[in-house]
C-alpha cells in the first residue's frame, strides 16, 4: 500500500527545451541550492534540443560512437546519475531534487525509487494507460551500452517493455533522480549513434530494444503532446504523494551557478570522455 504522506509543497519548474549540456547543468545547481538551503523540493520538467544522447556517471565513453553522433547532428553530455545511455529526443524529462529527510525520497534507493514510480503510475493513469512496476529479475542474456534494453527494480513498463528509464544521485544530503518519457519515435534510434562491428549486430541490437522498450505512443496507440504529459506528470506526482505544486521560474543563482556548471563540466571534454575526477 502506497504510503500517505504529510501535505507539503514542493517547486514545480518548466524548462524550455535546451542542450544536453544545460539540462545537465540545471539539475545539479537546483541539486547545490536545496542542499544549501536557498530552495525548496523541486520537481522540474523539461526537454532537449537538439537531441542528445547522456551518458552515465561511469559508463564508457567507448560505448558510444562520436562520429556517428556528430554527422546526426545529435549532441553528447555525461549525467551526474549512473545508469547506461539515453537518446533524448521526442520526450518528456523530470527531475526531483529533495533533501534526503523529505518522505517521499526517504530510505535507499530502491524505497524511492518504489515511492516515486507512484506518482509516475498516476500520471500515466491521466493519460489513460494501466502501466506497471517492474520486478526484480535476472538480467537478460544480452544486455548492451542502452538503457532502455532493462528495467531497473520499480521502474515503469507496459506489457513487459520499459517506458520509463529512471536514475539517482545523493549527494550533499540530498537526492536528485531524474527519469525520461520517450513520447514518440522509434525508441531503437540510439542504435544508430552505437558502435557495432557490423550492419547486421546493428539490426539486431535495435531490434532487441523494441522488443524490451517502448514509447507512450506505442503504448496508447495515439500521440501526447509534451505539454498534455507534462500537466499529467505534475498531476500524477501531485496526487499520488499528497502534494502541492507552486510554478516558479530557475532562480538567478541558480542560473548563473548552471552557466558555469555548463562551462566547466558538462559542456567541457574532459567530463564526457570521463578523463578527470569529478569535483
Amino acid at each position: 500500500m502506497q504510503p500517505i504522506y504529510p501535505a507539503s509543497t514542493w517547486r514545480l519548474i518548466k524548462t524550455e527545451p535546451a542542450t544536453g549540456a544545460w539540462n545537465m547543468a540545471v539539475d545539479e545547481a537546483i541539486l547545490e541550492a536545496v542542499a544549501a538551503g536557498l530552495a525548496p523540493a523541486t520537481l522540474r520538467l523539461y526537454a532537449w534540443e537538439p537531441a542528445c544522447l547522456s551518458l552515465g556517471r561511469a559508463q564508457p565513453f567507448t560505448d558510444v560512437d562520436p562520429a556517428r553522433i556528430a554527422t546526426a547532428g545529435v549532441h553528447l553530455v555525461r549525467r551526474i546519475t549512473g545508469g547506461r545511455a539515453i537518446l533524448h529526443a521526442d520526450e518528456l524529462t523530470y527531475s526531483i531534487t529533495a533533501p534526503s529527510t523529505e518522505p517521499r525520497v526517504a530510505g535507499d534507493i530502491l524505497a524511492s525509487y518504489l515511492a516515486l514510480s507512484a506518482g509516475l503510475l498516476h500520471a500515466l493513469q491521466l493519460m489513460g494507460l494501466n502501466a506497471s512496476k517492474s520486478k526484480p529479475a535476472s538480467p537478460p542474456e544480452s544486455s548492451g551500452a542502452v538503457c532502455f534494453e532493462v528495467p531497473s527494480h520499480s521502474e515503469i513498463t507496459f506489457e513487459n517493455r520499459k517506458l520509463v528509464g529512471s536514475a539517482q544521485v545523493r549527494r550533499r544530503n540530498v537526492v536528485l533522480q531524474h527519469g525520461t518519457l520517450p513520447l514518440t519515435g522509434d525508441i531503437a534510434r540510439i542504435c544508430e549513434l552505437l558502435p557495432f562491428a557490423s550492419a547486421q549486430l546493428r539490426a539486431t541490437a535495435a531490434e532487441r530494444v523494441r522488443s524490451r522498450a517502448c514509447t507512450l505512443a506505442a503504448a496508447l496507440g495515439r500521440e501526447v503532446s509534451w505539454d498534455s504529459a507534462a500537466t499529467a506528470l505534475a498531476a500524477g506526482f501531485s496526487s499520488a504523494l499528497n502534494l502541492g505544486l507552486k510554478l516558479q521560474p530557475l532562480s538567478e543563482p541558480e542560473a548563473a551557478r548552471a552557466q558555469v556548471l555548463m562551462r566547466e563540466k558538462y559542456a567541457a571534454v574532459a567530463w564526457t570522455k570521463n578523463l578527470r575526477t569529478e569535483k
